[in-house]
């Protein structure tokens, strides 16, 4: 079969469009043809070498893929050959064939179509842990999500709506994202290279802050995000955009105030609590087939093509997210 490869560790030239295994499946998993699969962030960083968890040279990156099952194994019960799915695979999603466990293969409702699965695993999973699950969103809370204007933000835009968010406020890197945060539903966005984020969101909510903050990035926008964390308030770090900086807290912003700042692992929840996902994927699905969820799709490239789309992604040009286009199937 083909797949991309990375065979160093480096920039886009290191991946790799090549004949590789045909992977084989134990008795609790399935082969999916690939459809899709999309590039996430943390492709890039595991392709530098610096994503936990990812393995040495060579592998095939990708987290996530939708296809149709090829075969399944004699003790798989819920999902059978000929379903269309998406899925979380073993070693990689750059391919044409992956395998997966069950537990982290889910059927795809009728009426979704294979871009806008290939589109959903990571960030809509991810968006609905961070604000139902990790932040325990309450009905009527002001919710502030940083990079608002990506694959993560634009979804955690809609479903924080979907979750009964009383207001949105957004930031991005560049006012050229502006549109694409509002048009996922934000009530505010706010540009943090020409605004101070922290004074504008008090502003908003005079005085208060907001409730629940997602922050992707990490460094000094994470420090920043407690001048407008709200009492009770609950700042979710679940990324390091930022690079080598970390952000830095006192315990004295915290206990007296009862805000909370906690942590999550799409990644890490899927190597050692997956059944956490079942739920997660249930409600998303829903939410597509029911269309109050919309993936935004910035750009499509095939798979041959893999090197350009982590040129793009890594260029913080994108917007929504990017897929590698692996078959013709609709």
């Amino acid at each position: 079969m083909k797949a991309v490869v990375v065979t160093e560790f480096g920039g886009p030239e290191v991946l790799k469009y090549m004949e590789t295994e045909k992977p084989l499946i134990n008795s609790k998993q399935v082969l999916i043809r690939v459809v899709a699969t999309s590039v996430n962030f943390a492709d890039i960083k595991s392709r530098h070498g610096n994503y936990h968890g990812a393995g040495q040279p060579p592998f095939i990156p990708g987290l996530d893929a939708a296809g149709i099952i090829e075969a399944a194994g004699s003790e798989v019960q819920y999902v059978k050959a000929g379903d269309r799915v998406i899925a979380f695979p073993k070693n990689g999603s750059y391919s044409e064939y992956v395998v997966a466990d069950e537990n982290l293969t889910f059927v795809l409702p009728d009426n979704v179509d294979f871009d806008t699965a290939a589109a959903c695993p990571t960030v809509s999973f991810t968006s609905y842990k961070l604000l139902a699950d990790v932040a325990r969103l309450e009905p009527g809370e002001t919710v502030l999500i940083h990079a608002a204007a990506g694959g993560i933000g634009t979804t955690a835009i809609q479903l924080a709506k979907i979750l009964g968010a009383g207001r949105v406020i957004g930031t991005v890197g560049s006012e050229r994202k502006i549109p694409a945060a509002r048009e996922a539903g934000a009530d505010h966005v706010i540009c943090y290279e020409t605004e101070d984020f922290a004074e504008k969101v008090n502003e908003l909510t005079a005085g208060q802050g907001a409730d629940v903050i997602l922050d992707s990035i990490s460094g000094w926008v994470a420090e920043k995000s407690l001048e407008c964390l709200a009492m009770y308030g609950r700042l979710v770090n679940f990324g390091n955009a930022a690079g080598g900086m970390v952000g830095q807290f006192k315990t004295t912003d915290l206990h007296s105030s009862c805000r909370s700042v906690l942590g999550f692992s799409l990644g890490t929840t899927r190597n050692n609590r997956p059944h956490f996902l079942r739920d997660t994927a249930n409600q998303v699905l829903g939410f597509l087939a029911d269309g109050r969820l919309n993936m935004k799709i910035g750009k499509r490239f095939s798979l041959e093509d893999a090197a350009s789309a982590h040129q793009w992604v890594e260029s913080r040009q994108s917007i929504g997210k990017v897929l590698l286009k692996v078959s013709d199937v609709k």
